[in-house]
C-alpha cells in the first residue's frame, strides 16, 4: 500500500522541522481493502461516519451514495476545496513517481494481483473529482478540523476510521500525541461503535514500536482494543470506546 511520501504540513503542526505530508485522493474501494470493509457493512451502519483526516478523497462522498451519512474533517479544508484539490493533484505526481522506483511497495493488491499503475492512479483522479464537487456543493459535510481536538459531541459517530496520519508520522506525532489522537477518536464514537486506524507503520514501513504501551494506557481509560488482519500484508487498530 501507499506510504507517506509528501505534500504539505498539517495546520495543527507548525515549524521548519516538520515531515511533509501527502494530500491522497483514495476512492472508497481503497478505504474498504485496508479497513477490511465492505459496501454492504457501510450500507448496515446505525448511525453516522467520520473520516479523518478525510484529505482530498472521495471516501465521505461515495459512502453517502450507499446511504451513510458521513463527514470527512481535516485541517485541509480551510484551504478551500479547490486549492486542497490542487495539492491532492500534486500528490497524486508524486505517489506516480514512487510507484515508478518501488512498485512492491506503493501499489496495492487487487483480486487478480497488483494493480495497474495506470489504473490505479485513474482511480485517484476520478476520487478528486469527485471529492471537489461534493465538497463545493457540500461544504457542511467538510469540517477544517485537526486532532487532538475535533468539533464533534461524544459518541457523535458509529464508525470513525483514520487513515495514514497518527502512526505514520512520527516525527509530527510523538506517543503522546498519538495516545491524545487515539482517545479523541473514541471520544467522538459511540459506546457501541468503532473506530479503524491504519495503518500501524511509519513512512519507512516500521511498525509502531510502543503499540503495546499504548494499548494500555488506552485500556486504563477503558478504551478497549485489538489488531485486527484485514489483508494478509496489513493490519488496522480497532478501538472500542467505553460503555
Amino acid at each position: 500500500m501507499c506510504r507517506p511520501v509528501s505534500s504539505t504540513r498539517p495546520a495543527h503542526r507548525r515549524g521548519p522541522a516538520a515531515p511533509p505530508v501527502l494530500i491522497s485522493s483514495r476512492p472508497l474501494d481503497e478505504y474498504c481493502g485496508y479497513f477490511g470493509l465492505t459496501r454492504a457493512d457501510l450500507s448496515r451502519l446505525p448511525g453516522p461516519l467520520l473520516d479523518c483526516p478525510g484529505g482530498a478523497a472521495a471516501f465521505a462522498a461515495e459512502a453517502r451514495a450507499l446511504g451513510c451519512e458521513a463527514v470527512a474533517a481535516d485541517p485541509g479544508y480551510a484551504l478551500g476545496p479547490r486549492r486542497l484539490a490542487e495539492l491532492a493533484a500534486a500528490g497524486r505526481d508524486t505517489m506516480a513517481g514512487a510507484i515508478r522506483r518501488d512498485p512492491a511497495h506503493h501499489l496495492p493488491r487487487g483480486r487478480h494481483g497488483r494493480r495497474r499503475p495506470d489504473k490505479y492512479l485513474r482511480s485517484w483522479d476520478r476520487a478528486r473529482r469527485l471529492f471537489l464537487a461534493d465538497a463545493a456543493a457540500h461544504p457542511g459535510h467538510y469540517p477544517a478540523a485537526a486532532l487532538p481536538r475535533l468539533p464533534f459531541a461524544d459518541g457523535s459517530f458509529a464508525l470513525t476510521l483514520s487513515s495514514y496520519l497518527v502512526f505514520a508520522y512520527p516525527a509530527l506525532f510523538t506517543p503522546a500525541d498519538q495516545f491524545r489522537a487515539l482517545r479523541e477518536l473514541a471520544r467522538v464514537t459511540a459506546p457501541d461503535g468503532e473506530v479503524r486506524i491504519f495503518p500501524l507503520y511509519d513512512h519507512t514501513g516500521s511498525l509502531c514500536p510502543h503499540l503495546t504501551e499504548l494499548r494500555a494506557a488506552l485500556r486504563h481509560h477503558r478504551i478497549a482494543s485489538r489488531v485486527l488482519t484485514t489483508t494478509p500484508a496489513h493490519r488496522i487498530l480497532l478501538l472500542q470506546p467505553p460503555r
